[in-house]
Order: C-alpha cells, then sequence, then structure tokens
C-alpha cells in the first residue's frame, strides 16, 4: 500500500498505487435543488451508450430517489454497514477508508458484489417520503422540511483513487494520464467483476453476453473535442456544469468547478468517507434536515446550504448558476460583469451569455393605437 493525501478527508490514507495525478481531472457539479427526477439524463445516456444485448439492465447514468431508494439496491448502506461508521474531527475523517478497512483482511478493496436481483429495480423508493404522510391542506413553511425526499442523479465518478482499479487483477481498468477519466480496457477484461465489487458506488457493470465489465466512459469523444457529455447536455433541469477540476491549493476562482467546489465550498463529494476522491460533487438540497447530508455529503454541507441560500445576494455565484446548462461547449472559464454571466471555452471564445436578472415586461391589457384587448375579457 501506497500513503497518499486525500484533501476531501483531509488527511493521508492508503491505496495500492502510487497517486496518479493526470494532465487535467474530469469533473462535474450536481445541482440536486434543481433536479426533478425526469430520467431524461439516463435515457439519454442509454441509448447511447448502453442499449445493446446484454446491457438490458445497465443505467451508466441513473436518478434515486433519497433516502429510500438505489440503483443496485442499497449500494450504499451495505457498504456503510461493512465500514463500520466513522467519526469526523471538524474536516478530518477518522474512520476507515474502504482500503484501509480491507487492509485489516489482507484484501485491496472493501467491497461487496451485489446480487443479479438488485439492479433490477432502478426506480425501487421512487417519491416514498421519509418523515411521515402529506395530508390535505398541508402547507409546509419552513427549512428543512419536515418530510422529505430527494432525487440524486449519479455518474463514474471517475474518482482520483479508484477503487476499481484498485481491485481489477487484471489492470484492465485504467485511469487516462489526459483527463482522468476511467475506463475498462474490453480486450484485457475477463470478466471477474472484482471492479463491480471494489467499486463503492457500483458504477462499472457486468454484461454477461460479452463476459466483459463495462462503465460510464464520460463520453469521452465529445469531452475531447471540448463538449459536454449526453447527460450534461441533455438535462432539461440545467442542474449540471463540467469541467476540469484543480487541486485546492491550485484553485483558479475562474473556473467554474474551482469556484464551486474550492472556492465557495457549496459543491461536495459524495460519501467522501469512502476515500475514493471522487470528482462529481453535488449541491445538496436546501429541504432536507443536515444530518442526514452530513453522512451523505461530509461536514460542510451547513456551510453550503447557507451559501447557496445567500446566493440571490452573492452577484457572482448567481451568475454562475445561471449558466448551468447554457451551451454545449466546455465552460473553462467565466465571469460576471454588469448584471451579465458569460461563460467562455478553453480557446477563450464565449460559448455562453446570460442576464442574471430575468428581464420583466408587464404589458398593458388594453392597446389604445390598435383598440384591442389582450386578455380574455368574456
Amino acid at each position: 500500500m501506497e500513503d497518499v493525501f486525500n484533501w476531501q478527508i483531509n488527511r493521508n490514507m492508503k491505496y495500492p498505487y502510487p497517486a496518479a495525478k493526470p494532465e487535467k481531472q474530469f469533473a462535474a457539479v450536481f445541482d440536486i435543488n434543481k433536479c426533478i427526477g425526469c430520467q431524461t439524463c439516463s435515457i439519454t445516456c442509454k441509448t447511447t451508450w448502453t442499449a445493446g444485448r446484454g446491457q438490458e439492465y445497465m443505467f451508466w447514468n441513473n436518478v434515486e430517489s433519497k433516502p429510500y431508494g438505489g440503483y443496485p439496491l442499497y449500494w450504499d448502506s451495505k457498504l456503510l454497514e461493512k465500514l463500520g461508521g466513522g467519526k469526523w474531527a471538524n474536516k478530518t475523517y477518522e474512520g476507515k477508508t474502504i482500503f484501509e478497512k480491507a487492509a485489516e483482511e489482507n484484501l485491496s478493496v472493501k467491497g461487496f458484489l451485489p446480487a443479479l436481483e438488485d439492479w433490477s429495480y432502478p426506480n425501487m423508493g421512487e417519491d416514498e417520503i421519509y418523515g411521515g404522510q402529506v395530508t390535505q391542506g398541508m402547507h409546509i413553511e419552513s427549512l428543512p422540511h419536515p418530510i422529505w425526499f430527494f432525487y440524486l442523479p449519479r455518474i463514474c465518478n471517475h474518482c482520483s483513487y479508484p477503487a476499481c482499479v484498485a481491485a481489477c487483477p487484471r489492470q484492465s481498468v485504467y485511469k487516462r494520464p489526459e483527463d482522468g477519466i476511467v475506463l475498462i480496457d474490453q480486450s484485457r477484461c475477463q470478466g471477474y467483476r472484482q471492479c463491480v465489487s471494489g467499486c463503492p458506488y457500483k458504477k462499472p457493470m457486468y454484461n454477461a453476453t460479452t463476459n466483459r465489465s463495462e462503465k460510464c466512459v464520460a463520453c469521452y469523444p465529445k469531452t475531447e473535442a471540448g463538449l459536454h457529455t449526453q447527460c450534461m447536455e441533455h438535462c432539461i433541469g440545467k442542474i449540471r456544469v463540467q469541467g476540469w477540476i484543480n487541486p485546492p491549493d491550485k484553485a483558479d476562482p475562474t473556473n467554474p468547478i474551482d469556484y464551486l467546489v474550492h472556492v465557495r465550498k457549496i459543491a461536495l463529494p459524495l460519501y467522501p468517507q469512502f476515500g475514493t476522491q471522487p470528482n462529481v460533487y453535488y449541491i445538496p438540497p436546501t429541504h432536507v434536515p443536515p444530518p442526514y447530508l452530513t453522512q451523505m455529503f461530509g461536514t460542510g454541507v451547513e456551510a453550503a446550504i447557507k451559501a447557496y441560500k445567500d446566493a440571490p445576494s452573492d452577484t457572482t455565484l448567481k451568475g454562475l448558476l445561471v449558466l448551468f446548462g447554457s451551451c454545449a461547449e466546455l465552460m473553462t472559464k467565466f465571469e460576471v460583469k454588469n448584471d451579465i454571466a458569460i461563460g467562455y471555452n478553453s480557446k477563450g471564445d464565449i460559448v455562453a451569455q446570460t442576464p442574471i436578472v430575468e428581464p420583466n415586461v408587464i404589458r398593458e391589457h388594453y392597446d389604445k393605437k390598435l383598440d384591442v384587448y389582450r386578455l380574455d375579457v368574456t
């Protein structure tokens, strides 16, 4: 085991390989507050990548309802139980990661292989509410809500310390040095499913027809061309932004991902205690009690929610939030000036531009010039 630093748990940890430092790292931010669970992302991914034989049950992008949903079933609660819990001391995680827990048993990764039927219910628990029932005439005014659920969209996290890479005995899973995207070499894979067992997020999936494991490829042909992935581009709720993330000590405040993750810290990793340093980040939902969110996103939840709720008076943050989903090209830089939010690609060209306050025009109901009513007066 190598000694590596994981900034998300604020300490060194053990990992089977030395830390890989790609030239740039694929990353994304999802705003959960805006997700409506329409599954457009799931369908656009499936029709692009997993429409073949043996892929019938595969959703490289899925959207599940929390707290009861999960694809595969109970993927997170099962692993949390195996890890045995862990505490945070301020920003430092004092429990064991999946690599450290595995070392106690002379393994590479602590995980489990879901049963085949566990992949058969991607919508299990959808829209199920925690905290009671909605009664006729009920009106909720306060935050967080006493009864709640939320949608959690998920893709491969293209982790900095991928468990799938650590678990594969064939070294068929690899992290690309040019962009940090994690892929499975189909010519080397023998279908041992160690990557499925090892990945804490259960995003590698087994194809029984080809006897190979497969996973989200971050739409690398589009990413290489400077374009958003299919799930990012087609999200009708405009909850997603994709780009590149720098280490915290090299954060660039003009980089959209760096600004949300490192500067304003409103976007948080999913289950950072697993230790893989995932590179998909979430803006936590404001209506959910913080204790539940803290076990899912770490100790920065309450500060993130406060910053998000203050966004209406924060011109820069508000400007970046309205740029989500506003263009097909990757937005690597942004600025807000004169109440206009502007996004740029890697060449410095403008790829998105929008006012941060929607123009509001009220027309008179009677047009004197044309002597006509604009409203239905009958």
